[in-house]
Order: C-alpha cells, then structure tokens, then sequence
C-alpha cells in the first residue's frame, strides 16, 4: 500500500489486515504518520525509487498495490500543479513501471470525484464527462487514463475509486484524521468549537439552498471496506473498470457546521471567506454501480455519526498521532 501510513490508507490497511491479507504499507512520512501503520509491515519509500519499489514487491512477494499516495490539497494544486503532476502523475507511473517489471498485475488506484469537474447533472455517474477544474484532479485523471494502455500492453487490471467526499475516523478509535495543515471542514469545524481557530467557509453564494458548497461525506471506514472489496472483485473477474464512493446524499457546509455543533454541544464559531479557486458548487455520487459490482455500500451515511466518530477520535487524540 503506497500512502498507507495516510488518513484513508490507514484504514484500508486495517480493513485488509481483518479480511486476512498480509499488508505491506509503502510510505514516505511527507503526509503520513508512522503511528497510522497498526496494521502490517512498514518500509519507509518514496513512489519516486523505482529501485526501492521493485525491491519491496520482490522481498514481500506482493500480489496486488493499493496506491494511495497522492496529494490532495485542490487549492494547493491550483497554485503548485508541478508538485502535484510530479507526485501524483510520476509517481503513480512509477509504481506502475515497478509493477510491470515484478509482474505484479492487480492495481487498486485511488481516485476522485475531482475527475469530473463542474458537475454537468447530479447524482454524477461513472459515465459522467470528465473534465476537471483543478490540477489535482487533472493529476488523478492523467494516472486513470493510463491505466488501460498499462492493461493492453501489460495485462495489468485495475480499479479506479472515486472518492466523494472522505470523512470521519475509525468508530474503534484506533485510526483518524491528522492532517497539517488540516483541510477538511468536519476537523476544522471541530477545532473551532474546541477553541481553536474560527472555521472559515470558503463562500455562501453559490448556487445552492443555502449558498454553501453541496458535498457527499463518505465515511472513512466505507472507503476502506469498498477497498477490499474492489481487490477481491478484480482479482475474481479479471475486469477493470472505475467505481464511484458516496453515499448518494449530499450535505451543505451549513449543514455540517450544525450536526458538529449537535455532536459537540458547542457552538461552531465561523465566518465567511472568499470561494477557493477550483471548487464545484455541488458534488454528489450515484454510487449505484458499486452497490451492484461490488456488493458495496455505504453503513456510516448519516452525517451526525460521521461527525460523532471524528469528534472521539479528536477527543482521544487532541494532538492526532503526537509525531510532529
């Protein structure tokens, strides 16, 4: 697992570890925390080291790569792309080329609903036209575009999952979400009513019910379930194809700052700031395909407890995985 010390590959790593996969987490620590890796052994790489790459799946005699070490921050991407298509779009072909060359050929890549952009209709369909505002989710389409010439010329079968909205922590406390800076609004509301700095909403005059951004919040844990399950359904049929994660509903800003508020018992201080360059107005999943490909479907998609089990994870670690 590249990223697997991250906030959704430690997850993953723990869904994989309790289906009984031997898991290998592959991480370079930029983002991720070693105290994530609960679940499996640890080597610490860059996706850059196509030696070091090759040498892991060979040493560990490796099967499949989830590949979760990406960038994510879409207003960083605006202002950086070339960090992101280094990273993201190199890095990612260079695990593949590793692949290739160990013969390893089951790849689950971890996309984005950033793929498609300013949503032409909604809920958006895997068929939906793809054409990002942002080069964080050009990054991710460049490495989903590639993926089918690395299948003809080498075999290789693959999932693309992509992701709405991720959010929450593990409901056993265990793993949760430790970003820095943090970008996701649940923490960063959470933070405020904590006594932390006030949330700022990055626009309330989009073309919505209540001017804030519409977003499908998906729980982490439901990512890492649809993980496995993604692994096992490619690895059963041999057929490759891109999947949508969401729950189906979407949520206002507003929304979210209301059920932290409910989950905290505490007010939720926060003030308007200009919209971020390269956000969607509205973006929901019709996640119809994986409930019906991979016998997937979201089990946290009431918003109130997604909060709830990041407001335990905050609660029991004030200071996230305390390594920085």
């Amino acid at each position: 697992m590249t990223g697997g010390a991250g906030y959704i590959g430690s997850h993953a790593a723990k869904a994989l570890h309790r289906a009984g996969y031997h898991v290998v987490v592959y991480d370079n620590l930029v983002a991720g925390h070693r105290g994530a890796v609960k679940f499996g052994d640890f080597i610490q790489g860059d996706v850059a080291d196509l030696t070091a790459l090759r040498t892991a799946l060979r040493r560990h005699d490796i099967g499949a790569v989830m590949h979760f070490a990406a960038f994510l921050d879409v207003a960083e991407s605006v202002r950086e792309p070339v960090r992101y298509y280094r990273n993201n779009v190199l890095g990612a072909l260079t695990v593949l080329e590793a692949m290739v060359v160990e013969g390893v050929s089951l790849f689950v890549f971890s996309s984005t609903c950033a793929t498609y952009g300013e949503p032409i209709e909604t809920p958006i369909t895997e068929s939906h036209p793809q054409h990002p505002i942002n080069s964080y989710g050009e990054t991710k389409l460049a490495v989903e575009r590639a993926l089918p010439h690395f299948e003809r010329a080498h075999g290789l079968r693959w999932t693309a999952l992509r992701y709405f909205n991720a959010a929450g922590a593990d409901p056993e406390g265990e793993l949760g979400e430790d970003h820095s800076p943090e970008i996701h609004v649940i923490p960063r509301a959470i933070e405020a009513a904590t006594g932390g700095p006030g949330l700022q909403v990055f626009g309330d005059d989009y073309p919505t019910p209540d001017g804030t951004c519409l977003r499908d919040y998906i729980h982490v844990t439901d990512l890492a379930d649809a993980h496995v399950r993604a692994l096992e359904a490619v690895a059963e049929t041999g057929k490759s194809g891109a999947y949508n994660l969401g729950t189906g509903r979407p949520h206002s800003v507003r929304e979210v700052i209301d059920a932290v508020s409910r989950v905290a018992a505490a007010p939720v201080p926060w003030t308007v700031a200009p919209r971020r360059p390269g956000d969607p107005a509205v973006l929901y999943a019709a996640p119809q395909k994986a409930h019906a490909e991979l016998h997937w479907r979201a089990q946290y998609a009431d918003l109130d407890t997604i909060v709830r089990t990041a407001w335990n994870w905050r609660r029991t670690h004030p200071h996230g995985y305390g390594d920085r």
